[in-house]
């Protein structure tokens, strides 16, 4: 299923270690103070990918060569760059692009071989804890503004460019300061709040499935007990995009489970809802979510990007523009090729990296799909909810990374259940780590 690892032969190469892992998923909270949360994410997967190339004979996950092609494609898209100066932020993003796939390339490997790969979940995990803390900072504290130490340190000419700027000065909510009864929407430790929505939705199942990979230890109870506690700052998101996805991946679960008769998974969804059900009788969603769309223009705006989006790709269909465009032709304050990632690739990269782009999520997808145990199917909805949020939300931060990390967990976890159905006296049938 994987492809062929890197180099064959010889003793078996040491184990990657998690640490690295654990540091840049779950000291989350710590990087948001600082400001590095953003621009030093892709100086962690520099470590990641000196640890794979030091180690050396590592696996590759499934479908890596779609995300390479994608990569190539977006590199060169740099060509249609308007300016020389837009190439920071491009080569921010074309970072977090990076990012991710070595992420994956590290989990995998990770996963693959160890005897009890449960451990290799637990950066998720914890990025999942920070999470829930700062959302709840969000909620008490939503108009906490602060100036880091990475904003002072960058030069003015780069510290005052607006997207750099989102990504280094800590705000905890977003809210309109000129309405007289705001609606604080919960961000920290993203920019956004949107971003916010996304990533609980993704590592929600991810909670879950760990919950139920380790059934003792004290990590388990801390996560359920994290549970209800999430609903709160997640709820007041707003966003709808975010119960979207997670419904329609909790439907493509039940059906997963209904055919298979796999009565702990449908047991757990039936949960799952329930506890979601119970939040809404102290948190009036419907309410909030009716009152913010009466008061602001964001339908409009973001249709008005979509169309511009399909007008303007025509003119430049297999690279893109290279980047977002500020234009003053749609209704919406937000530059074009923004408000989703489907259309940043598309306007950004051109058709052909769309294309990629969807396919890698799509095979992913179908191959998770094949996991037979309940934490691997409640894994395997993670690159579902990620295809229902693409044409919403934007990805070219730190959640394409978390998508990559459950999606490569998932599959050597999936492999591993393959392999002991293959050979049933065996207790454990060790993947190896080079083909």
């Amino acid at each position: 299923m994987g492809e062929p690892a890197l180099g064959s032969g010889g003793p078996p190469p040491p184990l990657l270690p998690v640490w690295p892992l654990a540091v840049m998923f779950g000291l989350v909270p710590l990087w948001w103070l600082t400001g590095v949360f953003y621009l030093g994410w892709p100086l962690f997967g520099a470590v990641l990918f000196a640890l794979l190339v030091t180690r050396g004979r590592v696996p590759l996950p499934p479908y890596t060569g779609l995300w390479l092609l994608f990569l190539a494609i977006v590199a060169a898209s740099a060509t249609q760059l308007p300016a020389p100066s837009a190439l920071l932020t491009f080569g921010l993003r074309f970072g977090f692009y990076a990012t991710a796939l070595i992420v994956g390339v590290y989990v995998y490997a990770c996963a693959r071989e160890r005897r009890d790969p449960v451990g290799v979940l637990t950066p998720v995990c914890a990025f999942w804890l920070g999470l829930v803390a700062l959302g709840w900072l969000s909620v008490l504290a939503p108009r906490l503004s602060l100036t880091t130490p990475m904003e002072l340190l960058l030069p003015g000419g780069i510290g005052k460019n607006p997207f750099i700027q989102d990504m280094t000065h800590l705000s905890t909510a977003e809210y309109s300061a000129r309405s007289l009864h705001p609606i604080y929407r919960p961000a920290a430790p993203f920019s956004y709040t949107n971003t916010y929505g996304s990533a609980w939705a993704m590592t929600l199942p991810c909670v879950i499935a760990y919950t139920m990979l380790c059934r003792r230890g004290l990590l388990r109870w801390v996560l359920l007990g994290s549970l209800p506690l999430s609903l709160a700052p997640a709820f007041l998101t707003l966003n709808r995009a975010m119960f979207l996805s997670l419904g329609v991946g909790l439907a493509v679960l039940g059906i997963r489970a209904s055919l298979r008769g796999n009565v702990k998974v449908a047991l757990s969804i039936v949960g799952v809802v329930l506890l979601g059900g119970v939040a809404t009788l102290f948190i009036p969603i419907t309410d909030l979510i009716n009152q913010r769309v009466e008061s602001s223009d964001t339908n409009t705006d973001r249709l008005s990007l979509y169309v511009e989006v399909l007008h303007r790709v025509g003119d430049s269909p297999w690279l893109g523009y290279g980047a977002p465009l500020n234009v003053d032709t749609v209704s919406a304050d937000a530059p074009i090729g923004t408000q989703g990632q489907f259309w940043m690739v598309l306007f950004s990269h051109g058709v052909p990296a769309l294309l990629c782009f969807l396919a890698w999520f799509v095979t992913a997808a179908l191959s998770c799909a094949r996991a037979t145990s309940a934490p691997g199917q409640w894994l395997a909805v993670v690159p579902v909810i990620c295809l229902v949020q693409l044409p919403f939300y934007g990805m070219a931060n730190q959640n394409l990374s978390v998508a990559f990390f459950v999606v490569a967990f998932a599959v050597a976890l999936t492999e591993r259940e393959q392999a002991r159905r293959l050979v049933p006296a065996r207790p454990y049938l060790p993947i190896p780590v080079s083909a």
